[in-house]
């Protein structure tokens, strides 16, 4: 079936969906995208991932393309149009397209662009199994916090990981302690059974799966605390699992080459796994919005 997208207003087949020449997110990066899980056809946490979106719009000034009840048609219409049963949907936001200079262009109206895809994230045996990661120094700006379509330092640090054999880089900052990861945050449990996650400051994106998977962990009685780790606590860790959209929660069985506990995993990684899915089924059958 030939792809739809959504571009300024206009829903195209892919082989005709542009941009301009002069898009500010092609020339500066000067934009911002959400990408929301669909399950049976219904868009997962939708209210967080929009919510994201609206502060990482403020934060660099880019007015909404348009109110959120218009948005939240055009997600669906994109998903609907795809036939999109377990995917995902992409939006993007840019400043629109202006001639190029650095500062704002005045007038601007912001470029919206929507796509959407069947999958269902990691590899089943890879979800059973685990994954490696490896460890970077993080290269990127100080403003992870925003989700910003500025991914080169992230693409990086992804190829680099693929080279090395791994699933994952695990970024780490100039204190030692583990930031994220290139696509993912990143999670340890202590010997004790204790989750640790970096909060939410501006080295990383809050991510809405991490936000969703404290509110199940706290919900599940486990311990949690919010503070940075460093690699060799991660190292040293029972478990270790990383989170995200795309990654769901995804078991750390190696890092750097050394195994994480017994090197398979664990029985918290396990239960939040189970968690999460229960998470996602629910809105797949339309109890949870």
């Amino acid at each position: 079936m030939p792809r739809i997208a959504y571009v300024n207003g206009r829903y195209l087949p892919f082989r005709r969906a542009a941009v301009h020449i002069e898009d500010r997110g092609y020339q500066f990066a000067d934009g911002v995208y959400e990408v929301v899980a669909v399950a049976g056809g219904r868009l997962v946490d939708e209210a967080l991932h929009l919510a994201r979106l609206a502060r990482s719009l403020a934060e660099l000034r880019i007015p909404a393309p348009m109110a959120e009840p218009g948005l939240r048609h055009v997600l669906r219409e994109v998903v609907r149009r795809n036939r999109v049963r377990d995917g995902l949907v992409y939006l993007q936001v840019t400043r629109g397209s202006a001639p190029r200079e650095h500062a704002f262009p005045r007038p601007t109206r912001p470029a919206l662009v929507v796509s959407a895809r069947n999958g269902e994230g990691p590899p089943p045996a890879l979800r059973e199994a685990g994954c490696a990661v490896v460890t970077m120094p993080d290269i990127r700006w100080r403003r992870c916090d925003i989700k910003t379509t500025a991914l080169v330092a992230n693409v990086l640090a992804k190829q680099g990981a693929r080279e090395a054999g791994a699933y994952e880089a695990l970024l780490v900052d100039g204190d030692g302690a583990v930031t994220e990861g290139s696509s993912t945050n990143a999670w340890i449990v202590t010997a004790e059974g204790t989750l640790v996650t970096r909060p939410a400051d501006h080295a990383v994106l809050d991510g809405v799966t991490r936000r969703a998977v404290l509110a199940l962990a706290r919900a599940e009685g486990l311990a949690v605390e919010e503070r940075p780790f460093s690699v060799a606590e991660a190292r040293n860790a029972a478990e270790a699992f990383l989170t995200s959209t795309t990654s769901f929660v995804l078991p750390v069985v190696a890092i750097d080459g050394a195994p994480v506990g017994k090197g398979s995993p664990g029985p918290v990684t396990r239960r939040l796994m189970a968690r999460y899915r229960a998470h996602v089924a629910d809105h797949a059958a339309g109890e949870a919005r």
